[in-house]
């Protein structure tokens, strides 16, 4: 009976590596992009010892400008998992409970499926406790710099005011 139970034990842990990449690999391409400039940046900052993963996302908005343009505003969470920083191979990688999340947004435009740049990405993650309701209006600001406004100048609407007569 005990070599069953640890039996069980050890095909249940080997179902519970597969969680913490199954959210990440559930995201569109397009929503991919943006967490993957998040956890380059957060992987490689000097401060972190656990190695962090996609978590959730909390909020999401794709809006087509047309012309295979795109705006793309992710906030979402990312969560340190019982691997060190800096491994390469995240299948065996377990999410850890005794860590804070980091809380990240990121906005973005894309052409083609590729982030343009300019505007350079705009690209926000702090851990959650720390999080101010600032830091929160700054996001929002950064982010809504970058959005297309309908109605606003384009290229195609500019005349010379020399030749309109």
């Amino acid at each position: 009976m005990a070599a069953l139970m640890l039996w069980l034990l050890g095909v249940g842990v080997l179902f519970l590596g597969s969680d913490a990449q199954e959210a990440y690999d559930d995201l569109p391409e397009i929503l991919r992009i943006g967490v993957d400039l998040a956890l380059t940046n957060v992987n490689n900052h000097s401060s972190i010892q656990q190695h962090f993963l996609f978590f959730n996302s909390v909020s999401q908005m794709k809006e087509e400008l047309g012309f295979n343009l795109r705006y793309i505003s992710h906030h979402f969470n990312l969560k340190a998992t019982d691997c060190q920083r800096g491994v390469n191979d995240t299948s065996e990688c377990q999410f850890r409970n005794d860590r804070p999340l980091i809380d990240c947004l990121v906005c973005y435009k894309t052409f083609e499926g590729e982030i343009e740049n300019p505007p350079t990405p705009y690209l926000h993650c702090i851990h959650k406790p720390k999080l101010t309701e600032e830091m929160r209006r700054i996001r929002t600001e950064q982010c809504s710099r970058m959005e297309y406004r309908r109605g606003s100048a384009t290229l195609l609407g500019v005349v010379d005011p020399k030749k309109r007569n």
